[in-house]
């Protein structure tokens, strides 16, 4: 027959398929749903109509049948001169004349696709290397359960519910709702031109990851592309070519490779003692002897208390170097709209270093970054898995732990207020740790939280009706006269006046020192990971100077004795504020005596202690203000629950 050696060469790429599941211990035939249903509870069962399915996800058939015909990718094993194999040449000849036009039959199952009728027809179009194929799709959902790929479907689901796409698969949650927060609508069904456009997107990505090496990675091609996006921009990926992408690819490799690194954050939690450099750097410094050095900053030092701490490290940085460095600053910053332009203009007067004070920059920033891989770039944030931008951010929940002790001491009544912004990386750690500081010198203290990124949230209200005194509040005052007076941590006479008792504080000029020190000491590239695939995050507390608190003369001599004590113990690593048994709100014992938290556990927790009155936010509970932040850096992500 014409097609004989068509036939021939599919089976040869079965056998090979078939030979190398082998000799990985993989099952060499079709995956069989039936089998795999056997173990799983079924919610429900849910017709989807006629779509269009990828190929590559098309991996088994519904029943047991033929699957012994196929290798697990598709391809035939049958002898060339059986019936099975003079139907196969038939449909490949229909194909290559007219085209097959009748649609498959599939179930699709945790986002892959069994064939019911047309397994011949998936085998040629796989063959000729079709990237899609039309199916009429029947949609079996699992009961919810904890387990991690469940938890991705139900992601997958709603995904899905708006753009009716299949393409796509994550190896890790959130990916769904990040990969639809980037490219389309969120509240509403996509239309069909925005869904071909996603569509086409991934399938001029796809090839090129693939190509790039991709297949060799343990992520997804979707994995991938979101990291692309989050680069370039959806706007700028929608018109690029394979060819393109391919080498947009090479220049940000890093950015891929760490997606595979299970441990992708490397922290720094102190900076390299300068006592370890060799004889040798010391007489002969390996780094610049002058650096240039920018500074991005959303807001103004006058409108923003977060924008004066870090204008205050840059003028310390200038007078300790003197003109050996000097300093650019951009203020009112619009993110995603001029902060492009800024750090074009900060790379163009020639910095050598930049940092962008604030998380919503992280995605310009980044953009920078990987072109231009000469200048040295650094975002004020927490966790944040991109190796061509260093993070930094303070062990601010050490401070916390501090005020805490302070409050439970000054605290008559054991009623404690605490003020918290935006339910964000380390910002759960400073509540807990405030808590147990409390908890620690007054074993009855309850401290009432209050968030103000909560709609229609009074906190002053709420703290006179539950009749709170001692209240911790916003870290710092905005210069601007137009700012809330109540900052640090503060008791309210019973003539309404604030008695201020002490505050942290963000010394962000001893972060800023130290790091253009190990630049001019050649260290920088010491302080980082050298295989390049992992992030680097400074994440520096009060043994670094990074951190401190400032007490009120005013307090009790004993009190500021234990402060002081436990300053020195927290700097010299002597005490920790997570020790001890800690429990949280429903009873659950999160430490046990004699165990210590890893600080990545500190950095996410988003639960609360036992003695904290009040709950993390829901995402939906939050002020329209908050919410980019805390899709950068939450413990509460959209579509999520409390905690």
């Amino acid at each position: 027959m014409y097609y004989v050696e068509d036939y021939r060469k599919a089976m040869r790429q079965g056998q090979r398929n078939y030979r190398e599941c082998v000799s990985k211990g993989i099952y060499p035939y079709l995956q069989v749903l039936d089998d795999l249903l056997k173990q799983v509870d079924v919610e429900y069962e849910q017709p989807i109509g006629v779509v269009e399915i990828p190929a590559d996800r098309i991996v088994g058939t519904k029943a047991k049948g033929r699957r012994a015909a196929f290798s697990r990718s598709f391809m035939p094993l049958l002898k060339d001169d059986s019936e099975f194999a003079f139907k196969w040449m038939n449909l490949y000849g229909i194909q290559m004349n007219e085209g097959i036009r009748d649609p498959i039959k599939v179930y699709e199952f945790m986002n892959r696709f069994y064939v019911q009728e047309g397994n011949k027809r998936v085998s040629v179009l796989k063959y000729l290397g079709a990237t899609s194929i039309w199916a009429n799709v029947t949609r079996i959902v699992p009961v919810p359960t904890d387990s991690k790929e469940n938890r991705i479907y139900y992601e997958f689901i709603n995904f899905y519910d708006h753009t009716q796409l299949n393409y796509f698969w994550f190896t890790e949650e959130g990916g769904f709702t990040r990969l639809l927060e980037a490219t389309g609508p969120t509240d509403r069904r996509w239309t069909e031109a925005e869904r071909k456009e996603l569509a086409s997107v991934y399938l001029r990505f796809a090839p090129a990851f693939q190509a790039a090496g991709g297949e060799k990675l343990p992520i997804t091609s979707s994995d991938a592309l979101l990291a692309y996006i989050n680069v370039y921009g959806y706007d700028a990926v929608k018109e690029k070519t394979t060819q393109k992408m391919s080498e947009d690819l090479s220049r940000i490799w890093k950015e891929v490779l760490v997606l595979t690194e299970q441990d992708a954050v490397e922290l720094s939690m102190s900076p390299t003692p300068e006592q370890s450099r060799s004889l040798f750097n010391k007489i002969l410094p390996m780094g610049p002897s002058h650096l240039k050095v920018a500074f991005l900053n959303e807001r103004t030092p006058a409108t923003s208390a977060w924008t004066y701490s870090h204008e205050f490290g840059r003028s310390q940085l200038e007078e300790t170097f003197g003109d050996r460095v000097k300093t650019l600053t951009f203020n009112d910053v619009c993110v995603g709209e001029d902060a492009q332009q800024k750090l074009e203009e900060a790379v163009k007067a020639g910095c050598d270093v930049v940092f962008t004070t604030t998380p919503k920059l992280m995605a310009d920033c980044l953009k920078a970054a990987v072109k231009y891989p000469q200048v040295k770039f650094l975002n004020c944030s927490l966790n944040m898995t991109h190796p061509d931008v260093r993070t930094y951010y303070g062990r601010i929940h050490e401070a916390k732990f501090l005020l805490g002790a302070i409050a439970g001491a000054i605290a008559d009544d054991n009623k404690i207020g605490y003020v918290a912004t935006y339910p964000t990386y380390g910002m759960t750690a400073g509540i807990n740790a405030f808590a147990l500081g409390a908890k620690m010198t007054n074993p009855r203290a309850k401290v009432y939280l209050e968030w103000t990124a909560v709609k229609d949230c009074d906190v002053d209200a709420s703290f006179r009706e539950k009749g709170v005194h001692v209240i911790s509040n916003i870290d710092l005052r905005a210069p601007d006269s137009d700012a809330p007076r109540e900052f640090g941590l503060y008791r309210i006479a019973e003539d309404g006046q604030e008695q201020y008792l002490a505050m942290p504080f963000w010394h962000w000029g001893e972060f800023y020192i130290k790091i253009i020190q190990s630049i001019f000491d050649g260290r920088w590239k010491e302080d980082g990971d050298q295989s390049g695939t992992h992030a680097i995050n400074y994440w520096w507390g009060m043994s670094a100077g990074v951190v401190e608190v400032i007490v009120s003369r005013s307090l009790p001599e004993g009190t500021t004795r234990l402060v002081e004590l436990l300053r020195k113990a927290i700097s010299s690593s002597e005490f920790e504020p997570f020790a001890g048994v800690i429990v949280d709100q429903s009873g659950t014992v999160r430490l046990k005596e004699g165990d210590r938290f890893e600080p990545e556990e500190i950095i996410g927790m988003d639960w609360l202690v036992d003695n904290v009155v009040g709950q993390i936010p829901e995402f939906d509970q939050l002020i329209d203000a908050a919410k980019p932040m805390v899709c950068l850096q939450g413990v509460t992500k959209e579509g999520e629950g409390e905690k």
